[in-house]
């Protein structure tokens, strides 16, 4: 049976999360730059721990007034002690879900940048290069270097391969896709889907391979992993209804790693 994960980013502080756990296989874990932390950290990775969900992190640039949309590429690319800087935070945001992922006896399993960080790591090399030694830097502390969740053939896929980096390709159940099999701006008019079924039907074909494009055409995208927003009004149903689809497709739901 073929399988697939699902994940959702989550533990931000808006959204129900302990609904979004028992139905996604993934989670990715705010550290606290652009929402979460603290408490809402603690509280989201121990009930993906007992649930067997895999853990993971999902670190940002520092922007909790813009939940993390706000970039500083122009920063770090003129300034090499500000991109040093950069992937020691990264990191600590990482070690900080990792910690709290050994004290419920479980390992991280992968990380996720979000928001500017993730498209940024996508289609610019200097970006991707902050990401991918940030999580390096943090394997070497835990012991383990985590995998990467990306959009597929991006720089971040690009330079993990090439690095022997485990890398998990990503689809977005809720988002539209450009004829080149990147995302539609979030600030452009009908970037985000809020149609349930709209939803459900991209799933389904990400999940074999191909995705419809902005402008009525298709790209094919090659994904392991199916992505729901926590913070989009309707998360939990949307998650539930892909699930539901997925599996009567014939689709095994589980995380990367997970045992058959």
């Amino acid at each position: 049976m073929a399988r697939i994960d699902l994940n959702a980013d989550l533990g931000e502080g808006v959204g129900d999360d302990e609904s979004l756990l028992g139905t996604v296989t993934s989670a990715n874990i705010a550290t606290g730059a652009h929402a979460g932390g603290a408490e809402v950290l603690r509280r989201a990775v121990a009930i993906a721990a007992g649930r067997g969900v895999a853990i993971g992190a999902h670190p940002s640039y520092r922007d909790r007034a813009g939940f993390g949309r706000a970039s500083l590429l122009h920063v770090v690319r003129d300034d090499p002690r500000a991109a040093r800087a950069l992937v020691e935070d990264l990191a600590g945001q990482v070690l900080d879900v990792a910690v709290e992922a050994h004290r419920h006896d479980r390992v991280l399993v992968h990380v996720k940048a979000h928001g500017a960080l993730y498209n940024e790591a996508v289609a610019d090399a200097v970006a991707a290069e902050v990401v991918l030694a940030a999580v390096i830097r943090a394997g070497e502390v835990i012991g383990l270097v985590p995998g990467l969740m990306t959009q597929p053939h991006g720089h971040l896929w690009d330079q993990a391969r090439a690095a022997g980096v485990p890398v998990l390709a990503e689809g977005f159940v809720d988002r539209r896709y450009l004829p080149t099999g990147h995302l539609v701006d979030r600030r452009s008019p009908g970037a985000v889907l809020d149609q349930l079924d709209a939803t459900v039907d991209q799933a389904l074909a990400l999940a074999s391979g191909w995705v419809g494009t902005q402008g009525g055409g298709h790209a094919l995208v090659a994904v392991e992993s199916l992505c729901v927003h926590g913070d989009t009004p309707g998360a939990v149903d949307a998650a539930r209804a892909v699930r539901t689809a997925l599996e009567g497709a014939g689709w095994q739901v589980r995380a990367a790693g997970a045992p058959a």
